[in-house]
Order: C-alpha cells, then structure tokens, then sequence
C-alpha cells in the first residue's frame, strides 16, 4: 500500500484494495494474494478504524459481510442473515485463552465462577453453503453471497453425493441447514493433474476449485468434480425442536443423515480449548481437506442469545487460526529436477518463506506449460501453497511491474543427469528423460521396478538395501545386480550371512523368467504388465521387439500411437540396448513358447473394477493381479463405464461417486465369489 498523508486517505485506499481482492476471491474465484496477505489488509483497517472512530462507515468492509451474485445465477435472501465470525490470528495457545477470557469477561462472570463449556470444531477451508429443506426434502441451496443475499447453486449441489435430498426421520416444514462445501486433497489433486495434462487452467487451491464448481452454470460440469460437504449450524427453522446445545445440535444433524464431522469436542474452559487447538494441529498434515483453523462456539444456544452480535460478528464463537498454507515470496530461479521415474520437473528457488508450519525454499513448478500459463518468470513475488503432505507448489505470481524484460523459461532439450534426449510425449505437457536404464536420477526406481514380485520377482530386494547399493555406488546398471556375491552383502549394514544367501538365491532364480515379465521389468514408459505380455505374445522374441517400426508395433492389441512411440524411443536409446544385451549375457533366458496365448478360462473378461479403502484379507496390488489374472481391468477412477467398486474399510469418494452413478459396490467376499 503506497504511504497516504492523512489516515482518511488510508483508510479509504485499503477499502478500496480489499473490495478489489474480495471481488477476485469470492465473485472471480480466482485470488491474485493469498488469505494471509487479505487478512494483513483487514486488519491494517481495523486497527486504523479503531485509532480513528469518525471513520468507521457503515458500509466499510469491516462491518459487512463482502460478497456478490454471480451474474447467471438466480439470488436468493437469506431468512436469517449468513454472517462470518471473528478470526483470532495469534495461532498460538494465547488465542484461545484470549477468546475465554473475553466471553467471561462480557458474561460478568466472576473469576472463580465455574468454566463455561464450548463446543470445538474445524474451521474448513471451503464454500460456506445453505440447504433449505420442506417436509424433510431439499428444495434449494444457496450461497452466503453478502450475507444478506446469495446465489441459487441448487443446480450444482444437487450433485454432491453426501448431501441427502430428503432427511431421515422429519417432515419440519422448513429446515435450513448451514455448512461447508469442500474438495479433498486428493480429489484436488486429481483434478489438478487432470487439468494439467489437458492443457486446462489450474485451480490454486481446493477453496478456489470448490467455490469455482458450485458457482458453474452447469451443472454437469460439476457432476465431474468430486465435492464433499459438512453440516455445521441452522438457518431458518419451522417446526423442528432445535436442541438447547450447540454439541446436541450437530448430533441431531447427522441423525438426520446430514455428514457432521467427528473431529469436535466439548471443552470445559480455555485451557482445554487451547488443548483442541493444539491437538488438532498435530494431525492437521494426516487430515483428507484442508482447513485453515479451529471454532469454538459457547455450547448453551440460550448463553449464544444472551452475548449477541457485534456489528457482522458474533461475540459467542471466535476462529482460532493455524499458520497460513500459502505465502508469497520472490521467485529467485528455476532448476531441473529429474524424477525417479524419468519426468523433468522445473523447480523454483524461492527466498524462504515460513508456510504451512516450515520454511520452504524450494517448490514445483509442475511444467513448461504451467509456468506459462501463469505467467511466471524469475524475480516475480510468486504465492507458494503448502497443506498437508503434499510438496510445495508455487500456484501464481503476485501481479506486479517487472524492472525490464524477463525471457520465458524454457525445458532443456537433453536431461541434465545423464545427458539423455529429453522428449515431450505427443499430447503431454510433461518433458521425460529416455535414459531410463542408464540414467543416475533413475537408478533407485529402475532396480526397485525390475525386482517387483509381477517383474523379475527378486524376494529380498527392497526400499532400503536398493537405497544401500545405489548411495554406495555398489550398483550403477541393473547387470550389475547380478554380480553381487554373499560376501560383498555381508558388507552392507544389516545383511547377515543367511540374508545375503537367500538373495544371491533369488537373484540366480529370476534368470529364468518370461518374455512378458522381462519387458515389463525394463520400465519402458507406458508398457504395463497387459502391454508387455501382449509385446510377448505378438513378437514372440525380444530382438523383434527391439527392432519393430511403429507400424508394426501398432499392429499390437491396445497399443496406439502414445505407446507405440515410447517403445521406439527406448530402444533407439543405445544405452538402453547395451543394459539389455548385458543382462541377457548375465544369464537371463525365457523359453521359445512364452509367447503364446493363454487359454485358461477369464471369467471376468470385459468387466471393469475400482478399488477404494482397505480389504481384509487381500492387499490392493494382490486384488488386482487376481483380476486382471481373470481377465478382468483394474481402473483408477470411477464412470459409467465401471461394472464394480469393490469397497473396503475406510473407502472414500471413489465409494460416493459409484452410489450416485448407481455403479455396483461389492466387498471383498462378492469379489471372490465373481472370481470362483
């Protein structure tokens, strides 16, 4: 904010600043800062409002809840106003006790009164939502808009699989129930990859993407994104007996059949809200969405009525904030990061930023394409975001003048490892290495991939001794392996005599294998365990595989162009030709036939599963070769086109979206049944 010389200048140059982000955010969708840099603004007027009362107006943004009807979409008056709460910024246990302190405080309550009792939930980090119920069915949703006025998302709501179009157990004639609407990190994520490899705009966070889905004139758009939702409060009630506490209330609720979350509470007093706070802290990174804070609430509703409202705000419930989950900062070069599976990923060199409870001072960029995309160059104040597990991303640039032309980034043409052509796959956005076998960056997946049990099935060779053979520099080619004697694994830390025994065992006993496995060890780009059996059975040896064109390679069941390519660029990789040969000098041999049909009876031929959640007596890798073993595919996301969700303990979305397709869900016993 530039220096104004009177406090009305400020205070009128920060409305106008925060209006214009709280346009971008709540009507857009599409943020410029991030929450932390907002909020900044929000308090810088507050404070000034608070040293300077002739200035506070009634139609300042600190006295009003901002917001606006997205043209397109019907408005809708709220019975009772949706307003927001105050926000506590001191993510430290202070805040808490602050807010305690301040409710006794404006009860006149004594300091050996007894503790007032909360109720303690999560603040999530989505679309605040209201659904209007008649005689127990679901007749509209809205927005909370301005707080007065929002907008009619019937249509998109509607389409959200955990919301109940008729509730359980009551015919109320009207019942408003308020909540979140929210995208999972992994549905995010998804969705996010989906819109990279199409060459679409990204989403900069689950908020923004679930705000963008609800807010869609159409509404088959959001039938594709995956949303979630969560029941915490009431609008208008006819009817119905609300429960004396706030606690009591959301257990009503999911009577119901409305999704309450489980993480909540009842407190006694400050000191085990601050508990909460610190509690839920600890598993923030392990939720599945995000959130941004914790609520309380006074639980007594008759204590709520008795403390009231300020201006926009009630006095009875408070948001203790976390760390903010995106910050901005200065972009202050790019590099290249080789994956372990090949991927070139640029990566930014930022200034260190404290986001998302550490500092981060590198983060993805993803590809050449989001980069452009967005906008970004070096030397921008770009928005980094960090929740939860996943690796820091730089979702967009602050808008800002440069000092002069910045050059676009461009992809290097050859990988900066090994030196290898690096190539972009017809219709990818992603930039690969072809050095596969040869390439250092590779090395750890590539041993890891050639030794799985459905590959070259060497039993004893995992995660941490590959890690010991590749950090040693004992291995540096996969030929190498087989090299190894007992004495030279006793070396290695942790490998007894009897251990080092069994895997020269093992190493020995993969040499003969079949041609199918063999392919599949290799990791060629696109060439799964069906491609590679498929290879096998079409060219019946390796050497005519190695040497096929891509018209003859194309001639191969479900191989198209995408793969067929990739075949051809690995083995015109000299190097990836050499490793081969060595390993076929190593000893490894299939026999003539291995080529040939299976005629074994495929009693799921044609069908299509998804897996979701855990089964009990079968791992999800050990599910899938059972039914692929039967003919059946094993898909990663759930259509119309899939036959059966096989659904175990603690399944997700993947389990909502197949009830609202009407998409079949059987558990594990169903599944082995179909395969007997």
């Amino acid at each position: 904010m530039p220096e104004m010389s009177t406090p009305a200048e400020r205070a009128a140059a920060l409305r106008a600043e925060i209006e214009r982000h709280a346009h971008r955010y709540y009507t857009q969708d599409a943020p410029e800062i991030p929450d932390v840099e907002y909020d900044r603004l929000f308090q810088q007027l507050q404070a000034l409002e608070a040293e300077h009362p002739e200035l506070l107006t009634p139609d300042s943004p600190t006295q009003r809840v901002i917001g606006a009807v997205l043209d397109g979409l019907q408005p809708v008056r709220h019975a009772v106003p949706m307003l927001s709460i105050k926000t506590e910024t001191d993510t430290t246990p202070a805040g808490a006790l602050k807010f305690d302190a301040a409710v006794r405080n404006a009860l006149k309550l004594a300091p050996d009164a007894p503790p007032l009792r909360y109720a303690a939930e999560l603040k999530f980090d989505g679309l605040a939502i209201n659904l209007r119920y008649e005689a127990g069915r679901l007749v509209q949703a809205a927005t909370r808009g301005d707080g007065e006025t929002g907008e009619d998302v019937t249509h998109t709501v509607g389409t959200i699989a955990s919301i109940p179009k008729q509730l359980r157990g009551t015919a109320a004639p009207v019942l408003e129930v308020r909540g979140e609407v929210f995208m999972r990190r992994d549905d995010f994520e998804a969705l996010n990859e989906r819109q990279r490899e199409a060459g679409l705009k990204t989403f900069v966070n689950p908020r923004n993407a679930a705000a963008g889905i609800v807010r869609q004139l159409d509404a088959s758009i959001a039938r594709q994104r995956p949303l979630s939702f969560f029941a915490y409060g009431l609008g208008d009630v006819q009817g119905w007996d609300v429960p004396p506490a706030h606690s009591g209330l959301l257990d009503a609720l999911a009577v119901l059949g409305l999704p309450v979350d489980t993480h909540r509470t009842v407190a006694e007093g400050g000191e085990a809200l601050a508990a909460f706070h610190a509690g839920i802290a600890a598993e923030r990174d392990a939720l599945p969405f995000d959130i941004d804070g914790v609520v309380y609430k006074i639980d007594n509703r008759a204590l709520q009525q008795q403390l009231g409202f300020k201006s926009r705000e009630p006095r009875w419930a408070v948001a203790h904030k976390y760390p903010a989950q995106e910050q901005s900062t200065q972009l202050a070069g790019i590099e290249i990061q080789v994956g372990r599976t090949g991927k070139l990923t640029p990566v930014a060199k930022l200034q260190p930023v404290f986001v998302g409870g550490t500092t981060v001072s590198n983060a993805t960029l993803h590809n050449r394409f989001e980069l452009r995309r967005k906008g970004i160059r070096i030397g921008d104040t770009v928005i980094v975001r960090r929740a939860g597990d996943v690796i820091p991303e730089v979702v967009g640039r602050v808008p800002q003048p440069r000092a002069g032309y910045v050059p676009n980034f461009r992809m290097p043409r050859a990988c900066p490892v090994c030196g290898s052509q690096a190539l972009r796959e017809r219709g990818s956005v992603d930039y690969r290495c072809t050095g596969g076998l040869f390439c250092a960056a590779q090395r750890k997946q590539a041993l890891l991939h050639f030794a799985g049990r459905r590959m070259m099935d060497i039993e004893g060779l995992g995660d941490k001794l590959v890690e010991q053979l590749v950090d040693g520099g004992i291995i540096r080619t996969l030929p190498e392996l087989y090299k190894l004697g007992v004495v030279k694994l006793v070396e290695l830390e942790r490998m007894g005599d009897r251990s080092a025994a069994n895997l020269v065992a093992a190493l020995e006993k993969s040499k003969r294998t079949t041609l199918g496995r063999f392919l599949f060890s290799l990791g060629i780009r696109h060439v799964g365990e069906a491609t590679a059996k498929d290879l096998a059975r079409h060219f019946g040896a390796l050497d005519r595989v190695m040497d096929a064109s891509l018209e003859q390679l194309l001639e191969v069941n479900d191989v198209g162009p995408v793969v067929a390519q990739s075949i051809r660029s690995f083995f015109e990789q000299t190097h990836n030709r050499e490793v081969v040969e060595q390993l076929r000098a190593a000893g490894i041999a299939w026999d003539e036939h291995d080529g040939e049909a299976d005629l074994t009876p495929k009693p799921l031929a044609g069908k299509t599963f998804v897996l979701t959640g855990t089964l009990p007596g079968l791992s999800r890798e050990e599910a899938k070769e059972k039914i692929e073993a039967a003919g059946g595919k094993v898909a990663g996301s759930v259509s119309k086109k899939t036959d059966y969700v096989v659904a175990g303990e603690e399944a997700g979305s993947k389990l909502e979206k197949a009830r609202a397709l009407g998409v079949a869900v059987i558990d594990e016993a169903a599944l082995r049944s179909l395969l007997a």
